[in-house]
């Protein structure tokens, strides 16, 4: 069994002083530990599927770094394709082949994506989408789900999940009434509601952005037929329908959710997998649609860094090493093996939970459930998975700090990982 003593000194030192260096210590909320109580970990390095921090602590890794980590952290092959490309330089600023060659590769994947804009964050490719849906469509109402998030732009910092619902922020300060006044909201799962805001707002609707998989409120699946009335209630009312897969493109499947469940949406934002590990963000989808984009067509969006020869070359490989035979199975299999058993020893401890999996991402709500939307999950036992979460790193498990995040599973991760993890779960929440 992991050590249950793990010292943490210097984790503790460098956050201390971070706090005084940048806002509460770090460079995004959800690493402050808020939610779950005690100070972060600071990393030092990590490997395949394990994290070490800087008092030299070793880790089972479920975070990922928030998902682009799908083949194991610093996979050799990566690492051996960035430092051929960092001998031609980090940035150019101007075409590179590596853009066709990943391009390609996501049209190829992909089933909406038939042309792709790269740019330098899944936020940015959700503002630049945003941008896209209100000049084809010429309306300038769209709607999100509660729980959902797309970055952090004003549009949609409407009842949004990941740090704000993890540190239980209200609509951002800072974010005027004119920048959300057409951000129509709806209950993830609820088809009635949708209907409802278009039969309220007839030719107003630009379109309807979603998590095809919510990550960002925890782990929440499509309910049978939702996607599909979407698919359907978009078409009818002559407006778009968007998938945000920068959590699940290329993780639940190698052609994300509209591959896993057979829905082609109009346009497609991507990021995390696609970089390798390195900033990187996309959106895509029909050609007619993405022709408006500059300098083909009049709707403004550029980036000094969209493109850039590391973030190219990673994707590349990360996406190379996808396509071997066996990859998603492998990943489906050690998933379900851990999301099982989860759930298995909260039965058998006597604690309400439910959750699932799909592929390479996974969830446990600290709730009875089940868990169809947002509201379902605020349900969950905060105070509990927080102690959940400080019992499982005291013993060498690194979790999402937050009942609000998905969790990831990586090739790197293997049946003893899995094994030693579902024991410390069962050691932990013998104590609680």
């Amino acid at each position: 069994m992991v050590n249950t003593t793990i010292k943490t000194t210097k984790s503790q030192e460098i956050f201390a002083a971070a706090q005084n260096l940048m806002p509460g210590g770090v460079s995004s909320p959800v690493r402050a530990f808020k939610s779950v109580g005690g100070q972060p970990i600071v990393f030092d390095r990590v490997k395949g599927a394990y994290i070490w921090d800087v008092d030299g602590n070793q880790y089972i890794d479920y975070v990922g770094t928030w998902g682009p980590a799908i083949c194991g952290h610093a996979h050799p092959e990566v690492i051996a394709a960035l430092h051929e490309a960092l001998e031609k330089g980090t940035s150019f600023g101007a075409p590179s082949a590596l853009e066709n060659v990943l391009a390609e590769m996501v049209i190829d994947a992909v089933p909406s994506i038939e042309m792709v804009r790269f740019v330098n964050s899944g936020t940015e490719a959700c503002m630049a989408v945003l941008r896209l849906m209100r000049a084809f469509t010429n309306r300038e109402k769209i709607i999100k789900f509660e729980g959902c998030y797309h970055g952090h732009a004003d549009m949609f910092l409407v009842k949004a999940g990941s740090g704000v619902a993890t540190l239980g922020l209200p609509d951002s300060p800072g974010v005027p009434k004119s920048a959300t006044v057409n951000t129509l909201t709806a209950p993830f799962n609820d088809l009635e509601a949708v209907k409802a805001l278009f039969a309220e707002n007839p030719d107003q609707i630009a379109g309807v952005i979603l998590e095809p998989v919510v990550g960002n409120a925890g782990f929440i699946t499509p309910d049978a037929g939702f996607l599909e009335g979407l698919r359907e209630i978009t078409q009818e009312n002559g407006a778009l329908l968007v998938f945000d897969e920068v959590m699940t493109g290329f993780r639940i499947a190698y052609g994300g959710a509209q591959e896993k469940f057979g829905i082609t949406p109009d346009l497609t934002t991507l990021g995390k997998v696609i970089g390798g590990g390195l900033p990187v963000g996309a959106y895509g989808g029909r050609r007619d649609i993405m022709s408006m984009i500059a300098p083909a067509g009049p709707v403004y969006q550029a980036g000094t860094l969209s493109g850039n020869p590391l973030a190219m070359t990673a994707g590349i490989k990360t996406l190379e090493l996808l396509q071997k035979p066996g990859t998603y199975e492998y990943l489906e299999k050690i998933t379900q093996k851990l999301a099982d058993g989860l759930l298995q020893v909260a039965q058998e401890t006597g604690h309400a939970a439910c959750g699932g999996h799909i592929s390479a991402m996974f969830g446990l709500f600290f709730t009875a459930g089940p868990v169809h939307n947002y509201e379902d999950a605020k349900s969950s036992d905060t105070a509990k998975f927080g102690r959940f979460h400080r019992g499982m790193l005291e013993r060498g498990i690194y979790l999402a700090p937050s009942q609000f995040e998905a969790g990831f599973t990586s090739l790197a991760h293997t049946d003893e990982d899995i094994e030693q993890t579902i024991a410390v779960a069962r050691e932990v929440l013998s104590s609680l």
